[in-house]
C-alpha cells in the first residue's frame, strides 16, 4: 500500500514555511485566463487547436475543475479568434447554493447532486519523491497525480468516490469548491481526514496545514 512519508510530520510542522508557488506554462505559446463557463470543448474552438492536445497541456486540470482565474496553457499554434470575450485579470469568488432539501449544491454556476456531506481534516501533498516513495507521482491506482486527486481512509470514504471540497483556503486550488476523486491511500490518512494533492513543489504547498472543510458526496 502507498504511504506518504511526511504525512506525521505534518500535524506539527506544516504551518509556517515559505510559500512558493510556480505558474510557469508548459509546452505552450500562450496563457488564457479561465472565465464563468469555459470548457476545453469550448477553448479548442475559440483558440482552433486539437481538443487532445489542449488537454495534454493542461494534463494535471481535470475538465471539471475548470474555474474562473484558472491560467490554462494553450498549445504551439492556438489563437484566439476575434469573438472571443477578454479574460478577466481577477480570480472570480465561487459562489455556494445549497439546497439541503433537494440535495442540490451549485458551484460555479454548475449543480450537484449529493447524498450526504461530511466534515473532516484537511492536509496537501505534492509530487515530491519524498512524499511518494518509490511508486513516484501517482495514486493508489496507478494513475498520475492530478488536480481533483485526494488521498482518504478507504474504511471511512470508499477509493472510487467523488466529492465537490468546500471551505478551504489555499492559492493553488480553486477557491471555495473543487471536484475531487478519491483515488490515493496513505499510511497517515486515518478516519476523517483527507490528502489534497496540488499541483506544484512540495515548499509550494506546505502552507496549506491543517484545515476543516467538507465534503458533499456528488453523484
Amino acid at each position: 500500500m502507498k504511504k506518504r512519508f511526511k504525512k506525521m510530520k505534518i500535524f506539527t510542522a506544516a504551518l509556517g514555511m515559505t510559500l512558493a508557488v510556480s505558474a510557469v506554462p508548459i509546452y505552450a505559446d500562450s496563457v488564457h485566463v479561465a472565465k464563468e463557463g469555459d470548457t476545453f470543448y469550448k477553448l479548442s474552438k475559440q483558440y482552433d487547436v486539437n481538443l487532445n492536445q489542449l488537454m495534454n497541456a493542461n494534463s494535471t486540470v481535470k475538465a471539471t475543475n475548470i474555474y474562473p482565474g484558472l491560467k490554462l496553457n494553450i498549445p504551439s499554434g492556438g489563437t484566439m479568434k476575434a469573438y472571443a470575450d477578454p479574460a478577466p485579470s481577477n480570480i472570480t469568488t465561487a459562489s455556494l447554493n445549497v439546497n439541503p432539501d433537494q440535495k442540490t449544491v451549485e458551484a460555479w454556476g454548475k449543480n450537484f447532486t449529493y447524498n450526504k456531506t461530511m466534515k473532516v481534516k484537511a492536509t496537501a501533498y505534492s509530487a515530491d519523491p519524498s512524499e511518494n516513495g518509490k511508486w513516484g507521482a501517482v495514486d493508489s491506482l496507478g494513475n498520475p497525480l492530478e488536480l481533483g486527486t485526494i488521498a482518504v481512509d478507504p474504511s471511512v470514504i470508499p477509493l472510487g468516490t467523488k466529492v465537490l471540497v468546500t471551505g478551504h483556503s489555499f492559492p493553488g486550488l480553486p477557491k471555495k469548491a473543487f471536484v475531487a476523486t478519491a483515488t490515493d491511500t496513505g499510511g497517515a490518512i486515518k478516519g476523517n481526514h483527507i490528502d489534497i494533492f496540488v499541483p506544484g513543489s512540495q515548499q509550494s504547498v506546505s502552507d496549506f496545514g491543517i484545515q476543516d472543510v467538507e465534503l458533499y458526496f456528488i453523484n
